[in-house]
């Protein structure tokens, strides 16, 4: 799948030349498929088995290829067995941050995805852009000290970010949710930090695109991906391409009115998703009810106590995500809907009556093959997509270095 791409110099690449281009077809089956046989990448690139071969000696000899011998029971029959071909791990790598209301995250995956290094900084985001860049600097430092690569091996630095973000990546629409950043161009503030390509997007379409890549929504080209959190916002892919909108910033479910003499929200309308369905607005109806402080991470521990008020809190959030999902599978038609963020994790508490109000609002056409499942990935989704913004531009990254003359 390809994703937006931001070059924060502002510059225009240099196009892929043909000889570049087998190489990239190559890659990109690699990167989609993890193992192939020559004759399967032959098939599923269109390219003649002759220059499959002589593309895969090039990528072998630069060590961005590797080949192994088919193991298992067909490996029993007379003769070679099929050399397996996949990309050498340590070939790239890419960093992905999460730029969340309450802490700045960071990752260093090698080039297939896997994570190498892990680290998080709590923090108030929301009114300190410095203070959070600086982190998102500090740790990108740290990442690759402590793994020992040269930064000439890191493709670049995507993020994701708790706010409405342009299809360019510079401008931010911060206004009312995260105040501070208004103004903020944080493509160019890290560019300048970090000395590398940067690719930024909302932490939303982050988190639809890391479960399309390697979570729940494998395989599957028509998905929406909610994320119920602090703020709500959803992610689509629609038949294999990232869904933006006209100026990117598609997707924005948490401010769709739901209840429209409802609580004020921080966008300035009334009665939006977010200040029904959230954890801190859920926190904030119950410690309104009960004349006492109750915080989001206390609703765990409220429903497994069988507090009923709790329970009741939860249905009535998940009954208005499902109303809210019901308009989106209308005019999506998804094949799958994903739900993450802290939210997912009440379980069937959330699920049963959005799933239900879905079921009434739609019609059974939309229905009948529609699927919600919790997301595979949870806290991760969205760090983990950011790194893949990187990634979907590894193949042609990685077919031009081979190129560049040494």
């Amino acid at each position: 799948m390809r994703t937006p791409h931001s070059d924060a110099s502002g510059a225009l690449e240099t196009p892929i030349s043909l000889t570049d281009l087998g190489r990239v077809r190559v890659l990109r089956a690699l990167a989609e498929y993890s193992q192939l046989s020559r004759a399967e990448i032959a098939t599923r690139t269109g390219l003649a088995r002759a220059t499959v071969s002589s593309v895969i000696y090039d990528l072998i000899d630069h060590g961005l290829v590797r080949e192994r011998a088919e193991s298992g029971p067909s490996t029993a029959r007379a003769g070679r067995p099929p050399q397996i071909l996949s990309l050498e791990p340590s070939a790239a790598f890419a960093l992905g941050l999460d730029i969340a209301h309450d802490h700045v995250r960071a990752i260093l995956t090698d080039v297939v995805g896997t994570v190498c290094w892990d680290r998080t900084e709590p923090m108030p985001v929301d009114e300190d852009p410095e203070g959070a860049l600086t982190a998102a600097e500090r740790l990108i430092n740290a990442a690759e000290q402590d793994v020992g690569i040269s930064r000439e091996k890191i493709l670049g630095l995507g993020a994701g970010i708790a706010s409405p973000v342009d299809k360019d990546g510079r401008r931010l629409h911060a206004e009312g949710i995260m105040p501070g950043w208004v103004g903020v161009r944080p493509v160019d503030e890290l560019a300048s930090r970090i000395g590398l390509p940067v690719q930024i997007t909302n932490d939303a379409n982050a988190g639809v695109l890391a479960e399309h890549r390697y979570g729940a929504a494998r395989g599957c080209d028509d998905v929406v991906y909610v994320r119920l959190s602090s703020g709500i916002g959803a992610g689509a892919i629609c038949d294999g391409r990232m869904l933006l909108g006209h100026g990117g910033i598609a997707g924005e479910l948490g401010h769709l009115v739901v209840e429209a003499q409802g609580m004020v929200c921080r966008c300035g309308n009334r009665g939006c998703l977010e200040t029904i369905a959230s954890p801190p607005a859920i926190a904030g109806l119950l410690a309104r009810s009960w004349g006492r402080p109750v915080a989001s991470q206390d609703l765990i521990g409220l429903l497994r106590s069988g507090d009923r008020g709790t329970v009741r809190a939860i249905e009535d959030a998940g009954a208005a995500v499902g109303g809210a999902l019901a308009a989106a599978v209308m005019v999506l038609n998804p094949e799958l809907i994903v739900v993450g963020g802290e939210l997912a994790a009440v379980g069937d508490y959330l699920f049963e009556p959005m799933r239900r109000a879905i079921a009434r609002d739609i019609m059974s056409s939309h229905a009948e093959s529609l699927r919600i499942v919790p997301s595979a990935l949870g806290d991760n989704a969205s760090v983990r997509g950011a790194a893949a913004l990187i990634l979907e531009g590894a193949p042609e990254a990685l077919a031009r270095r081979q190129g560049a003359p040494t």
